[in-house]
């Protein structure tokens, strides 16, 4: 199997980005984006996803954390698509319901070729740490369509805003890692159709 892997940068007035991804790696992570809670939920998706992810995000956080965040989603989604190449072989669907602590979250993922987010979650306050909580369905939504891929995200049970946050990333991780799995039984790409 060829090694699943990507590098990318983006550079725009707002934000100067640069990612490195391998989907079948060990879950090691360097992540720099400027903004300390991001950076929690980006390590702990590597790191329950087994993915090595670098990623290094210089972003006008003078403004504010929307440019830097929605970015490092866009760049991160075009690494996936990268990294997961043609598809042959993979499992194409993923989906892992997540607890952490009193909060459950549902994550289903369909690497479809066909972008769409549903997000279910509420938050019930505007912040944690230095992170805007309205920007978590921001990264998702931006994930979602660089990586054009089906992404859904339910919150089952809500409680603490860190908590819910926390299980959004890591389920997100491990339905993606579901879904990158090779499967002996698929010898070309799972669909009728032919193509992803």
């Amino acid at each position: 199997m060829a090694d699943r892997c990507a590098k990318l940068s983006r550079k725009t007035k707002e934000t100067d980005i640069s990612v490195g991804l391998n989907i079948d790696g060990t879950g090691k992570s360097n992540i720099d984006t400027g903004i300390g809670f991001f950076n929690h939920m980006l390590e702990g998706f590597s790191k329950h996803g087994f993915f090595d992810l670098d990623m290094i995000c210089d972003g006008d956080l003078n403004v504010d954390c929307h440019h830097t965040i929605e970015d490092c989603g866009i760049v991160l989604g075009n690494a996936i698509a990268q990294a997961v190449g043609d598809k042959k072989g993979i499992k194409r669907f993923g989906s892992f319901i997540l607890p952490m602590d009193e909060v459950l979250v549902l994550c289903a993922i369909d690497l479809s070729g066909r972008p769409y987010l549903q997000f279910d979650g509420e938050f019930t306050c505007e912040r944690v740490g230095d992170m805007d909580t309205e920007m978590v369905k921001e990264f998702f939504y931006a994930v979602s369509y660089s990586a054009a891929m089906n992404l859904h995200i339910k919150v089952l049970t809500p409680g603490n805003n860190h908590h819910m946050i926390e299980a959004m990333f890591k389920a997100f991780a491990k339905a993606l890692d579901d879904a990158c799995t090779y499967d002996s039984r698929i010898k070309d790409v799972m669909s009728t159709k032919g193509s992803l």
